[in-house]
């Protein structure tokens, strides 16, 4: 599976829209969908987008805030776990239930505890707070081998600038997904994402 280190924030999406528009997203070319547990139906969308893409795609949640929501996810066929905030619980959780984990970030502290705790990748957020400066900061004291994501004001018009100081890739909200968004419109925009990531990639 080729993948783009883009994740698809799909926030208050309902199981009925669930299919249509990870179909559109995987047909793009992004292959990581994060199913926030505070939309509708959250666990109903994430086992329905994994049954069906788990070929071609990471179905995953987001808004993860217990160790009970890492189960629920975990049962339901989720394979990663994003969270706002560094949670030393569900980062644990997470890593026993043999899922991936993208804990929320925003100090050099919160960082080094995450990667302690057995975070897969760190998730610097709000991006837009800190800025490709503070993201450059940190990750000069980081493990270069921990992948690390922008959150949170990341969009085509800066990816260039955040993989400058060493960001692995995205997690795109808003820009990508809005509640009742056609599945053509999640489409139009996730292309010109993807287009605008691999030119980046190149700069």
């Amino acid at each position: 599976m080729t993948q783009r280190h883009i994740i698809a924030i799909l926030r208050g999406i309902t199981p009925a829209e669930a299919g249509p528009v990870c179909h559109a997203l995987v047909d793009a070319g992004i292959t990581l969908i994060e199913v926030p547990l505070n939309s509708p139906g959250a666990l109903d969308s994430i086992g329905q987008a994994a049954r069906s893409f788990s070929d071609r795609a990471e179905i995953g949640a987001g808004t993860v805030l217990s160790t009970a929501d890492v189960g629920a996810v975990a049962a339901a066929g989720g394979t990663f776990i994003v969270s706002p905030d560094t949670n030393v619980a569900v980062i644990e959780e997470t890593h026993r239930l043999g899922l991936k984990s993208y804990p929320g970030v925003f100090s050099p502290t919160d960082a080094f505890t995450a990667i302690r705790s057995g975070a897969t990748g760190l998730k610097f957020f709000p991006a837009e707070v800190l800025g490709a400066k503070g993201i450059k900061a940190m990750k000069a004291v980081l493990p270069p081998i921990v992948p690390v994501y922008a959150v949170g004001g990341a969009n085509p018009d800066n990816f260039a600038d955040f993989f400058a100081v060493g960001c692995t890739g995205f997690g795109l909200g808003t820009y990508l997904y809005k509640p009742g968004m056609s599945a053509a419109d999640v489409a139009e925009r996730a292309s010109t994402a993807v287009a605008a990531y691999d030119r980046a990639q190149l700069q």
